[in-house]
């Protein structure tokens, strides 16, 4: 009797600890946009996994996102605005000087991000946070 009540009592927590995630529908390779056809709600016991489906439209895929596989925060971000080698304007501030040259990015990322850039006219790498309208502030 107490084998069998285990049971009915294993098998209960067990039912309630799974929970409504998100997973997608078909393989979301990296770099590409999550749109809401590309996701379904899937019953499993996954901890970490998202569940809102407004955390994950829209943004991007950092990895290959599988089919039928949970999704986690660090599998996504927001969509890069600069990709590797993008010719980009630098902007220095400091005061009321503005110094504007032009340089190659080394790297891709999204608004807010920091990322190496090339100074085209000197040559040198330098670091420098990504804006909205894709222009790199280097300080």
């Amino acid at each position: 009797m107490r084998y069998l009540l285990a049971i009915i009592i294993g098998a209960f927590l067990a039912q309630s600890a799974l929970a409504e995630i998100l997973v997608p529908v078909r393989t979301i390779r990296a770099k590409e946009t999550i749109t809401a056809e590309d996701l379904m709600f899937k019953n499993v016991q996954s901890p970490g996994a998202l569940s809102d489906p407004e955390e994950v439209i829209g943004q991007e895929a950092r990895i290959a996102l599988y089919a039928s596989r949970p999704i986690h925060a660090g599998d996504i971000g927001p969509p890069a605005i600069v990709d590797r080698n993008d010719l980009v304007k630098l902007v220095f501030r400091q005061g009321g000087l503005e110094i504007t040259t032009e340089g190659r990015s080394l790297g891709r990322g999204a608004e807010g991000e920091y990322i190496r850039v090339m100074n085209l006219s000197s040559r040198t790498t330098v670091t420098g946070r990504i804006r909205a309208d894709g222009n790199i502030e280097v300080n």
